[in-house]
C-alpha cells in the first residue's frame, strides 16, 4: 500500500488511538465522510490485524452511520419516540439508529 507524498517527505510517527479520537471526537453529521477519509487514511498503511487499524475501523464504522443521522448521542438522556411530534422530525435519529438509507 502506497502512503501519501506527505508522509513519503515527513516521516510521521506511527498513528495511535488517540490520533484516532483526535480525529473523530468533534465529529458531527455535516463532516462525517470527510473524517471518515482522513481516518483511512491515517491507518491505510498499517496492518489490518493492527489494534488501531482494527479500533479506526470501527470508529469509520461509527462515521458512516453519522453521516445518516443527526448526532452521536454518546451521552446524555434521550427524548422518547413517544413524544408528540416526533415522527416529524427526520433529523433526531442518532448515529447507533440512523436513519434508513434510500
Amino acid at each position: 500500500m502506497g502512503g501519501s507524498y506527505f508522509h513519503y517527505c515527513f516521516p510521521v510517527a506511527e498513528p495511535t488511538v488517540a490520533d484516532v479520537d483526535a480525529l473523530v471526537g468533534p465529529a458531527t453529521p455535516h463532516f462525517a465522510y470527510q473524517l471518515r477519509a482522513r481516518v483511512r487514511e491515517l491507518v491505510q498503511d498499517l496492518d489490518e490485524d493492527h489494534p488501531v487499524r482494527r479500533y479506526a475501523e470501527e470508529k469509520i464504522e461509527l462515521l458512516d452511520r453519522l453521516g445518516y443521522a443527526s448526532s452521536k448521542a454518546e451521552e446524555g438522556g434521550r427524548e422518547p419516540r413517544s413524544r408528540l411530534g416526533w415522527n416529524e422530525l427526520p433529523s433526531s435519529a442518532p448515529a447507533d439508529s440512523p436513519l434508513p438509507r434510500r
